[in-house]
Formats: C-alpha cells, sequence, structure tokens
C-alpha cells in the first residue's frame, strides 16, 4: 500500500512498514514542518493513506471538509508503544485497502472506523 506518513509518527515504525513491502514517504525525509494542510495536499495529490498520531486531521477532514485517500490515527500511549507495529500491521491485514476512504483509529484494544464521506478518494 501507498503511504504517507505524518512527521509525528516513530521513524521505526516507518521502517517496519518499508520492511513489509509498503510504498512509503516520511514526511520528515521530503518535508520537515510542513502544515497538516500541506501534508494532506500531499496525500491527496498521491493518492496515499495517511498515518499520523495527531488527532487534527480529524477536525480537517470532518470540520472543514478537506479530503485525503484516508487517515489512519495511532492513538496508542507512549507506555504501549512497542504495541504500534504490531496493531497497525493487524489493521493493515484486517482492512487492507478499505483504509481508503476511511478515517480509521488504531487503539491497543480496538479499531474503530467510519467513512470520510462522499468527497473522498477511494482509490488506491
Amino acid at each position: 500500500m501507498r503511504w504517507l506518513i505524518d512527521e509525528c509518527v516513530d521513524v521505526g515504525l516507518v521502517e517496519q512498514l518499508r520492511q513489509s513491502g509498503h510504498d512509503v514517504v516520511y514526511m520528515s525525509d521530503v518535508a520537515p514542518r510542513a502544515s497538516d494542510a500541506d501534508v494532506m495536499n500531499r496525500a491527496e495529490n498521491e493518492t496515499r493513506l495517511l498515518l499520523t498520531e495527531d488527532k487534527d486531521f480529524g477536525d480537517l477532514v470532518f470540520r472543514q471538509r478537506r479530503t485525503v485517500p484516508g487517515i489512519v490515527l495511532l492513538r496508542i500511549g507512549a507506555m504501549q508503544r512497542h504495541q504500534k507495529a504490531e496493531r497497525l500491521l493487524a489493521a493493515i491485514g484486517q482492512f487492507g485497502t478499505t483504509l481508503f476512504g476511511r478515517y480509521t483509529v488504531i487503539e491497543a484494544s480496538r479499531f474503530r472506523s467510519r467513512p470520510l464521506g462522499p468527497m473522498a478518494n477511494t482509490s488506491p
């Protein structure tokens, strides 16, 4: 899958995705300190799922009606950070390309997902 990973996500998780065969662009490598709007624009222009730990993207999508192919929000605390890769890979295994067109929240004990709406780009 094609991912755009926000710079707030740990580089170890970026490497895990790359080693698993995913096409990954890491914002820390290509545009450090980019605004959230710029990150979303890049995800949209390159048809990439956005992986982040920043809840502000939900506001941009649902209140400001910004479009993005899909968002995956990691909500696993620092005390459980060793679970992030495991939970992310489990979500990818469970949902696959249906992550596109959705806002998916990954927590330590569950996944939550909702459609981005009719304006979402759902093509992987």
